[in-house]
């Protein structure tokens, strides 16, 4: 009864094309199938560089097909491809003030070999226990400048998990300057001395994101992005027998979302400006597809981006509701919230301020250069305890969550798709 009080709500007071029409053009049954697929143990977890990666890329890439839409101006395909350098660690030593710190204890960042000893061009950092761990690395990476950040042991469950991402190497883009990090957890109060040496492997190898589009009838060269990411970790430590880690939530749910919308836009087929539909690779080491994505369109055509990350579950403000990251940045989220006033939809800000989600999902590297760029999310973050484990799978999902989030989206969009909303333009940010 809840379901079909709802569902009547949520239909009145719009336009027939924009709300009648969105429960049966986007069914869960469809969804189900969708996030079923990407979920599934043989896509071996979406790993960036593996054989589970392109299997999805082609499963999508074959749900756009279907849906009718067309290569990015200038593809010839659905792949925007480009290569990356991928960096491996071979060996790694560290001594501080004449004292050999342990292997678990210390990760380096970079993609060449560099040899360190009292450098004064390395900024040491400390992190201490009443900063936000999340951050400080967030803004080592972005610094653009050679540093040593000391970690206090406060944050070690933490510091284990960047240890254990680092154990996989770095990626960056060829021909970018990335200056080299070196992380040490413990107390050191104070670096009098030390000698640092890093090893590495570096190889080129090819990503590709998966991009189509439906041409805007009236605005043409007025962009609307809708993205998700759809690698994931791969294979992991086996936990219970079970290594794969699916990546259920994290983000096959957005991704299914951004194939959900554009089969909904497509049999709409009245959207004024140029929609563009993107899966993105290489998210969890370090949005790299979003990055390259960035310099392959016109920022200033590009009105708004609706980055779709973890839609999985209810959000802590209960069914009918997610949240909006940066949501004071813009009036995106106030422009999305009108659109389904009459609905028991609601869209919030950002309850995890701490988190840095703004900075940690696709939605930042359109930010970065200026575009209204923003991550719609359900996830409870702070109490998520299958985020990037084995357990993050299908089994652990509510689908109707996922399915009424969609249809909130696609009636919150509907006035900048139809170009009569324009979120305001915001400052490009500094990465």
């Amino acid at each position: 009864m809840k379901k079909i009080l709802f569902a009547a709500i949520l239909l009145s007071g719009y336009n027939h094309c924009f709300a009648q029409d969105v429960n049966k053009l986007i069914r869960q049954k469809n969804v189900d199938r969708i996030i079923k697929t990407l979920s599934a143990d043989d896509m071996q977890g979406r790993a960036t560089f593996t054989p589970g990666i392109e299997k999805a890329a082609k499963f999508i890439e074959k749900e756009y097909r279907k849906a009718g839409l067309v290569p990015l101006t200038g593809n010839k395909d659905f792949r925007q491809n480009f290569s990356m350098l991928r960096s491996s660690p071979v060996s790694l030593s560290v001594n501080i003030n004449g004292k050999t710190i342990p292997a678990d204890s210390v990760f380096a960042s970079g993609k060449n070999s560099f040899s360190w000893k009292t450098d004064a061009d390395v900024q040491i950092i400390q992190v201490t226990p009443d900063k936000n761990l999340r951050q400080e690395y967030g803004a080592a990476i972005r610094g653009g400048k050679k540093a040593l950040l000391i970690i206090d042991p406060k944050f070690k469950d933490l510091f284990k998990r960047l240890h254990d991402y680092a154990g996989r190497g770095a990626v960056s883009f060829k021909g970018k300057d990335q200056q080299p990090l070196v992380f040490v957890l413990g107390k050191i109060d104070k670096v009098n001395s030390f000698e640092i040496g890093y090893e590495a492997k570096t190889v080129e190898l090819p990503l590709f994101n998966v991009a189509g589009m439906i041409p805007g009838k009236t605005k043409p060269d007025e962009y609307v992005v809708f993205g998700g990411h759809y690698d994931h970790l791969g294979i992991l430590k086996p936990m219970e027998g079970d290594s794969i880690a699916n990546g259920a939530d994290d983000d096959a749910s957005g991704t299914t979302a951004v194939i959900s919308l554009a089969k909904y836009y497509k049999k709409l087929n009245n959207n004024a400006r140029t929609l563009i539909f993107v899966a993105f690779c290489a998210e969890e080491i370090g949005e790299f597809g979003s990055q390259y994505f960035a310099t392959q369109v016109e920022p200033d055509k590009v009105v708004a981006m609706f980055n779709i990350e973890m839609i999985g579950k209810a959000s802590k403000f209960g069914t009918n509701s997610a949240f909006i990251t940066g949501f004071e940045r813009s009036d995106f989220g106030t422009i999305l919230q009108k659109n389904l006033a009459g609905t028991t939809f609601k869209f919030y800000p950002d309850p995890y301020p701490d988190q840095d989600l703004f900075y940690r999902s696709d939605n930042a590297s359109l930010a970065e250069v200026g575009v209204p760029a923003h991550t719609i999310s359900t996830d409870q973050i702070d109490i998520d305890k299958l985020y990037h484990t084995v357990k993050d799978e299908y089994s652990s999902l509510d689908v109707s969550n996922i399915t009424s989030t969609i249809r909130a989206i696609a009636l919150s969009s509907r006035t900048i798709v139809a170009g009569t909303d324009t979120p305001k333009r915001v400052a490009k940010l500094e990465r």
